[in-house]
């Protein structure tokens, strides 16, 4: 693909279906590309031989989600593809269309396969249809009366209907790289028709920080770029740093990015890095992320992947987390800076979460089965006659405070659920476990496979 508007300085031809936008739109509308050719970016979609791009270069397109964080081209590509198309094009936002709009874009659709053409309807935000409404067109889309090209920043696994998932093919739109703004950023500057040729000279070094501070978003880089055209004259760091101040940080806590982020923060946590920890958290925190779920997954963590080797790390995640609910932000984000470190360098164990799980595996397998005799409840009239409590060893009238008896239900004497790292004050855990096990006839670290 070319990486230029123009290859010879001159207008080319628009695609069919596509009219550039006028003066008075703002510069990304401008400077939108109307052909496949004119795209920067998104090669793994697009690049020779892909099946999109076989498909918009034989003019016959086929139903697709197109998914990416804004500026990444997703409407620029949808109406490239329905403009290549040989039928007809509608185009409908989410946010303003519902189901009459809808019901109305299929009639048409209907009426034109009559005459033996096709449509094309794009629909912008699909995620914001609910599922009633994505339900609307899954007919007309089975049946081929319309192709759907929707565009969402939103991960379409968890916004769109399955059934609709599955009649479409989901293409992932990736931020666009920094030489890949600066591309757009120089295709602005040296357009004379649609750009702001003329009307700012910016420094090189401006321009290049411009396409690395924008988060891969085109249209946040046009945009700034159009501010310093306002200004007029020439453009370096300062001018750039100002007209960048009106940027917001990309990330959207209701989508992909509270998920990715969080999932982020908790393997760079539980792998030890306390400086990717706080760089996760960095971005959650001045992308607006409700302080409260990021201490709730303190907590989590602090048990799931710390546990007893560290017994501290919950009362530590436990505080941070009161913290936020005490003094709220943006001062608690210092609480959880020294959680998120202390959790980063604690030593890990996930011992505990392991046990739980295998107890609830062995319950969930075989039923619950009753506690020996001498351990269930005697404090009843009667207790005794049933023989509950009769010969329980009371652990604090023994030696060492440990009894030989057995504490589990018959059939489950020696199963072993909880096996202690030696990593932290697990390894004493350990040595206590293996003690305490000696006293009830059990080898140290005997588990059921052991006793068969």
């Amino acid at each position: 693909m070319t990486d230029q508007l123009f290859d010879s300085g001159e207008v080319e031809p628009e695609g069919p279906g596509i009219s550039r936008a006028g003066p008075d739109a703002p510069l990304a509308a401008r400077m939108r590309p109307v052909r496949l050719d004119e795209v920067v970016g998104q090669d793994h979609i697009l690049a020779p031989g892909t099946a999109l791009r076989g498909s918009v270069e034989a003019g016959r397109p086929h139903s697709a989600i197109l998914y990416g964080p804004p500026g990444s081209g997703k409407t620029t590509l949808a109406r490239i593809i329905a403009a290549t198309s040989d039928g007809a094009f509608e185009e409908e936002s989410a946010v303003n269309a519902g189901r009459p709009e809808i019901r109305a874009v299929i009639q048409r659709a209907e009426d034109r396969r009559q005459h033996g053409r096709r449509t094309v309807l794009f629909l912008d935000e699909i995620h914001r249809f609910n599922k009633a409404q994505q339900d609307a067109l899954l007919p007309a889309v089975e049946s081929g009366v319309l192709t759907l090209i929707g565009a969402t920043t939103e991960n379409p696994y968890f916004e769109v209907n399955r059934a609709l998932i599955s009649r479409s093919q989901i293409y992932e739109l990736k931020p666009l790289g920094a030489p890949e703004i600066l591309t757009l950023l120089e295709r602005a500057l040296g357009d004379t028709e649609h750009g702001v040729a003329g009307r700012v000279e910016v420094n090189p070094d401006a321009l290049a920080i411009l396409a690395d501070r924008v988060s891969g978003d085109a249209r946040a880089a046009l945009s700034a770029l159009e501010r310093l055209a306002a200004a007029g004259g020439e453009a370096g760091v300062p001018e750039v740093e100002d007209a960048l101040q009106a940027q917001a940080i990309a990330y959207d806590k209701g989508g992909d990015h509270h998920y990715d982020y969080i999932s982020a923060w908790i393997k760079a946590t539980r792998g030890s890095d306390p400086d990717a920890s706080l760089y996760y958290l960095a971005v959650m925190i001045e992308g607006g992320e409700d302080p409260r779920f990021i201490a709730r997954r303190m907590v989590i963590l602090a048990s799931e992947d710390i546990g007893n080797a560290d017994p501290q790390a919950l009362a530590v995640a436990t505080s941070a987390a009161a913290a936020v609910d005490r003094v709220g932000m943006p001062e608690a984000a210092l609480n959880l800076a020294q959680a998120a470190t202390y959790l980063a360098l604690a030593p890990k164990s996930n011992a505990s979460y392991a046990a739980i799980n295998a107890a609830r595996e062995e319950v969930r397998n075989n039923g619950p089965k009753l506690p020996p005799a001498h351990l269930r409840d005697s404090h009843y009239a009667g207790a005794k006659e049933l023989g509950r409590g009769e010969g329980y060893a009371y652990p604090h009238d023994v030696e060492g405070g440990v009894s030989s008896q057995s504490l589990m239900p018959e059939g489950l004497e020696g199963r072993r659920f909880y096996e202690p790292t030696r990593y932290g004050f697990e390894s004493e855990l350990a040595r206590r476990r293996d003690a305490a096990a000696r006293i009830r006839g059990q080898a140290p670290g005997q588990d059921q496979a052991d006793q068969e």
